[in-house]
């Protein structure tokens, strides 16, 4: 059915705005494909135009929109759009075909690239970066294209299409409209202008507008004068040798990831490493009896004064790559690194190439607009701080991002995972709009914090908060969350010369159970080892702690810190409705030796009963998990260590951790495999890791039958109203998609529904 309305004296549209000709399509199924692909034939067709912009007679607009294509108006004659040696072949999924919403995606990817884009469907050829051409191609369901791509980014172009297109450009099946009254998520902001893009990995949701600062979290300092010149100048060589192997390996990661040209500069630094000249100046100042560190920076000093004084402005240019060399070597021959606080003049985006937690415990958050780290993965450290400080974030974007200068204007999307530099004046005022839109959204997620997260099918996911502080019991309920799914008993054992006494910890459970009132509490037993260590304990040092003694290995080998903190936890049961939970469970044998001590600590207090569950964070306990599941009442699977011992790559590790992906379908198996046997044994199953409160991580969560997510307290309402518009229908299926995938980056780029993630 089509109705049209001819304008021959124009309608005002919008204030300021005429139109002479106004098509409005109801149609089922793929048949206003004809329809479209007529129109553009149209649109382009200036006499056409004229024609029916003038015609009083609804039919002729009709014959236009509806004859064969054959006989529809043909482009004008200009450019001819040729085909391309380099292509893939994809088919389109969507039932509906290649119309509007999916074609606007498959542009807005397309216009990423530098490269020529080129889609061939039968003999029909156009440009992917054009959704005028491209819906003139009339594409219907199940069609198959062939995209072709001509450029120095063609191949990640090409790649990137394609697993748009196989995750269905947007377009799930079965989508549901969204309820009347329940706000849908923030699309995600895209830019129209900017100068370049250093893409990354999203730690923290939200945008951020301002300048970059770099975090000078250390000041090099060497010393003038050195007694052996011949261990200096070995020194030197294997400096100069060490930065030369890094240069390489950017150039590498650089090329790989934005093509030869953007990663040339790395070329050109080592060129200047390869320079006979600076490396004689430096033996020079070595023979005189300074060190090679004072030597070193001397040379590069009066070099790169020299270069910043010529009128040449590109030679006075590269005097900041020299200087970036300089300080590359400089790092290596350093004897002291003196911190220095990072105080900047007025809020800026801070980068660094990764932070520790010392680093972050001295930032001040209302100077830090955005975060964004050239280490780091969606699990670090740097993520999880963003997150509870609700600060948006960016982690694993490369080394490249050090070479910045502070002051470049940037945008930082979280939700993207991209920092914009140099963005257009229109792109800061649509991003300081979406901005306020994204303010107004957080402000009514907040108002309907309290609500249940139902689904738009009814199905119900219980959110709960992570907590490390007693006073933040009463802060998660505050924050709209049911209960508390995971409490860290560790901030009892940590920053004091001896343990908290079994009293000491009473006192803090109770205060918690007090504060939840009737809400449920879950406390973990101390997971102490790994990343995390006490002085009191005197551990002998070990090569890989986070495969040593920790968690419940060193509970099990320390019973006089874990009787007390057991007997504590069993007071507390008496007063509410108290869980307990045990880290790093291996073996069937750890839960048994854990329950044994549980149970005679109950005894010696005379508490009743309380569920039992454990942590599955390594992949013997996920392959054991049927006959762990016989033992206990829940599991709560804790992505963040599960991901680093499923991939075997430490979390923290500078150059894997962006790598270490919660959302790599290698760990959705582990959770897969985990909840099939939960549910076997009619026990259930929840997560308390970082992927729990990512919203892409929450929907797959929910679709592979996970029951309750644990999240930070700033995450909760957002994660409730994310959840409350969409289907878990639609999450199973998504799910199943994601289980297929060959990496975290595929299924990141899946079509999620309820949009925003």
């Amino acid at each position: 059915l089509y109705q049209q309305q001819p304008a021959p004296g124009g309608l005002e549209w919008n204030q300021g705005e005429s139109v002479h000709l106004v098509v409005g399509i109801a149609a089922r199924s793929d048949e206003h494909l004809e329809v479209l692909a007529n129109l553009t034939h149209v649109l382009v067709d200036e006499a056409t135009v004229r024609a029916l912009s003038n015609t009083h007679n609804a039919a002729d607009i009709v014959q236009a929109l509806t004859k064969a294509p054959e006989e529809a108006p043909t482009r004008p004659t200009g450019e001819r759009l040729t085909e391309f040696p380099n292509y893939i072949e994809v088919k389109i999924l969507g039932a509906h075909g290649l119309h509007a919403r999916p074609a606007t995606a498959f542009v807005d990817i397309a216009k990423q690239f530098q490269c020529e884009i080129h889609v061939r469907h039968d003999r029909k050829i156009a440009n992917g970066k054009s959704l005028v051409s491209l819906l003139q191609l009339g594409v219907e369901g199940g069609s198959t294209l062939r995209i072709m791509a001509h450029g120095q980014d063609a191949d990640t172009a090409l790649q990137a299409l394609k697993a748009a297109v196989e995750s269905g450009l947007g377009e799930e099946e079965g989508v549901q409209p969204a309820r009347p009254g329940v706000q849908t998520p923030q699309a995600v902001w895209t830019p129209t202008e900017v100068g370049r893009m250093v893409p990354g990995i999203s730690a923290s949701p939200g945008l951020a507008i301002g300048p970059v600062q770099h975090y000078q979290h250390q000041k090099i300092v060497v010393e003038a004068h050195a007694r052996d010149p011949k261990a200096e100048k070995s020194r030197l060589n294997q400096a100069v040798a060490s930065a030369l192997a890094e240069l390489d390996q950017l150039y590498q990661e650089v090329k790989s990831r934005s093509g030869a040209g953007q990663a040339a500069i790395f070329r050109a630094h080592a060129e200047f490493l390869n320079d006979p000249e600076l490396i004689d100046e430096t033996v020079k100042g070595i023979d005189l009896g300074f060190s090679a560190g004072w030597s070193w920076q001397q040379v590069i000093q009066e070099r790169v004064e020299a270069m910043q004084k010529l009128d040449d402005p590109i030679i006075a240019g590269r005097a900041i790559d020299l200087s970036d060399v300089g300080k590359r070597v400089l790092k290596q021959l350093a004897n002291i690194l003196d911190d220095a606080p990072f105080a900047p003049e007025k809020p800026v985006i801070m980068i660094a190439e990764d932070l520790s937690p010392s680093d972050t415990a001295s930032l001040n958050p209302d100077l830090i607009l955005g975060l964004c780290t050239a280490g780091g993965g969606p699990t670090s450290h740097t993520a999880i701080i963003a997150r509870s400080l609700n600060i948006p974030a960016i982690v694993g974007t490369g080394p490249a991002l050090l070479n910045l200068a502070d002051g470049t204007i940037a945008i930082l999307d979280g939700g993207s995972g991209n920092l914009y530099l140099e963005p257009s004046a229109a792109d800061i005022d649509s991003a300081r709009q979406a901005q306020a839109s994204l303010e107004q959204q957080r402000n009514a997620e907040y108002l309907a914090r309290y609500q249940p997260a139902f689904t738009t099918d009814g199905y119900r996911m219980e959110i709960v908060a992570n907590i490390s502080r007693a006073s933040e019991a009463a802060q998660a309920v505050a924050a709209g969350a049911e209960g508390v799914g995971l409490l860290r008993t560790e901030f009892l054992f940590l920053e004091r010369a001896e343990p908290p006494s079994e009293d000491e910890q009473y006192a803090a459970y109770a205060e918690m159970v007090r504060a939840l009132a009737g809400l449920p509490l879950i406390i973990r037993t101390l997971d102490i080892g790994g990343d995390k260590k006490l002085p009191y304990l005197n551990l002998p040092p070990e090569d890989n702690s986070f495969l040593g003694v920790r968690g419940i290995r060193l509970c099990l080998v320390r019973p006089d810190l874990f009787l007390p903190q057991l007997r504590a936890i069993y007071r507390a049961s008496m007063l509410g409705p108290v869980k307990i939970m045990y880290p790093m469970i291996a073996t069937v044998e750890d839960l048994d030796a854990a329950l044994d001590f549980s149970e005679q600590a109950r005894q010696e207090v005379g508490a009743g009963p309380v569920e039992a569950g454990i942590m599955i964070e390594v992949p013997s306990a996920v392959l054991l998990a049927d006959q762990l599941a016989k033992k206990v009442d829940f599991f709560s699977i804790g992505t963040n260590d599960l991901t680093q011992y499923t991939l075997a790559m430490d979390r923290l590790h500078p150059m894997l951790a962006r790598r270490a992906d919660g959302l790599h379908p290698a760990v959705l198996r582990m959770v897969d495999k985990t909840v099939q046997a939960a549910q076997e044994a009619g026990k259930w199953v929840g997560v308390c890791g970082g992927v729990a409160g990512d919203p892409k991580g929450a929907i797959l969560l929910m679709g592979l039958g996970v029951t309750e997510l644990s999240l930070s307290i700033p995450s909760v309402a957002a994660i409730k109203a994310r959840l409350r518009n969409i289907s878990v229908s639609e999450a199973r299926s998504l799910a199943k998609q994601a289980l297929a995938c060959r990496n975290a980056a595929e299924v990141r780029m899946l079509a999620y529904p309820g949009g925003g993630a």
